[in-house]
């Protein structure tokens, strides 16, 4: 498929031009990076990500034929998206005369919560299974299905995050079947599975009938930190600028922009048979990591989650043993290590992390298992939870107290509380395992 990049086409012939700078940014296109002449604002001919009437929709245009569904650009990453989402949700409530209401996995990214406190919006959870990591919470469309049976008012929307952080990924068509028989969205966080529209078949989330969701390119394309789209179903389309410019900058960054544009053109130019490729080397690689002992998580086909304990270490020991060997992982905590893979890293790049891996001595399996997922009493809304004075207290001296903000880092920002909830000894000890020292809490 060929594939323009107007975009990065204009950005070059103004950085190759004898043009005096006389707008912003103020490095007037040179710097330390290197990058600064590509790096412009709204001049003319530039367009505007959101009136975008030129370039800029020429280049959303071609996404949209990449992905098969209306797709815009974020340039602050899928939180963008994911507050722009809940935004069109709350819309369509409204328009049916509803109060917005979503049901949603509870290991939501805390934007999530920010977006449920800034638009005002109730929230049903749908909670993690016995035994599964605060990380995950693997709903089925038999879970969908029996929450909404019972429910007398259905919400809005059926909100999930997939693939999860540790590499699962739901059933996304037997869900949205479910919700629409019951006249219910689906809204997907598919920020870690942009790629999973190139596997044959396609695995990605507006394929099989999600209402909209949200890719972070920059997570699995080679695209700048920060560059995201925002897919929806064609009733949706016409709001979707208006639900960006909302929660982002005036000043959205060409960089990125740029970036976004010249994916086009890669993901155009065979990118689904290099996928299918290297696809193949991981799952062989997966393969021969469970003989060696390690045991994996997830179905995601390019990530490898080791449960670490399994192998007889922490995650973080097994990652300081990679760290050693100059691997940096993307994520680890006592339980779990979370690698992600694209083709970029090539078959010499699997080969140099599966020696490492295997060059590791087994160890007898660590028996300590993590907290139980424990859900809290919500005493308050997230709204009035994230919107009241606070403070910050040590996690000992937060128990009974009402959490205010989410107290979680980034990765893996899944709350272990949700705002609102009333902290116990259990949540304290859950916090004190994953090493949250102080939280903050509901000023009294």
């Amino acid at each position: 498929m060929s594939m323009t990049t107007p975009i990065c086409d204009f950005a070059r012939r103004y950085a190759e031009s004898d043009v005096l700078r006389l707008h912003m940014p103020g490095h007037k296109g040179a710097g330390f990076l290197g990058v600064e002449q590509w790096d412009i604002t709204e001049i003319d001919g530039a367009d505007s990500l959101y009136e975008a009437a030129g370039i800029i929709r020429e280049s959303e245009d071609n996404a949209s034929a990449l992905f098969g569904a209306p797709t815009f650009y974020s340039t602050e990453g899928s939180s963008q998206c994911i507050r722009a989402m809940l935004y069109l949700v709350a819309l369509h409530a409204k328009k049916q005369g509803k109060r917005p209401r979503i049901m949603a996995g509870r290991n939501a990214h805390k934007t999530f919560l920010s977006a449920v406190a800034l638009l005002d919006v109730e929230v049903k959870w749908l909670l993690p299974k016995e035994g599964e990591s605060y990380l995950s919470c693997k709903v089925s469309a038999e879970d969908v299905e029996a929450q909404l049976s019972a429910m007398s008012e259905k919400p809005a929307a059926v909100y999930l995050t997939s693939p999860d952080y540790l590499g699962n990924v739901a059933d996304v068509a037997a869900i949205a079947a479910v919700c629409h028989r019951y006249g219910v969205l689906l809204v997907v966080d598919n920020a870690h599975g942009a790629y999973l529209k190139f596997l044959q078949p396609s695995r990605h989330p507006m394929d099989l009938g999600a209402d909209m969701c949200c890719d972070s390119a920059h997570k699995t394309f080679p695209v700048l930190t920060g560059g995201a789209y925002l897919h929806v179903a064609e009733e949706f389309a016409p709001q979707c600028k208006n639900a960006l410019q909302l929660f982002g900058s005036t000043s959205p960054s060409y960089l990125i922009m740029e970036s976004l544009d010249a994916a086009n053109q890669y993901l155009a130019d065979g990118y689904g048979e290099k996928l299918a490729a290297f696809a193949e080397k991981v799952r062989a690689l997966k393969e021969r990591l469970t003989a060696q002992g390690y045991t994996l998580q997830g179905d995601e086909p390019m990530k490898v989650t080791i449960a670490a304990k399994g192998y007889g270490y922490t995650g973080e020991a097994l990652t300081a043993v990679l760290l050693r060997e100059n691997i940096v992982c993307e994520f680890a905590d006592r339980d779990f290590v979370v690698l992600m893979l694209t083709p970029e890293l090539g078959e010499d790049g699997l080969q140099r992390l599966e020696e490492v891996l295997c060059a590791i001595p087994q160890k007898v399996a660590i028996e300590d298992l993590p907290p139980a997922f424990h859900a809290c009493t919500p005493v308050m809304s997230v709204r009035e939870a994230m919107l009241s004075p606070s403070e910050m207290v040590t996690v000992e001296e937060s128990v009974g107290r009402v959490l205010a903000a989410a107290s979680v880092g980034c990765p893996p920002a899944v709350p272990i509380v949700v705002c609102g909830e009333r902290i116990d000894s259990e949540a304290a000890a859950c916090f004190a395992y994953y090493g949250i020292k102080t939280c903050a809490v509901v000023a009294q």
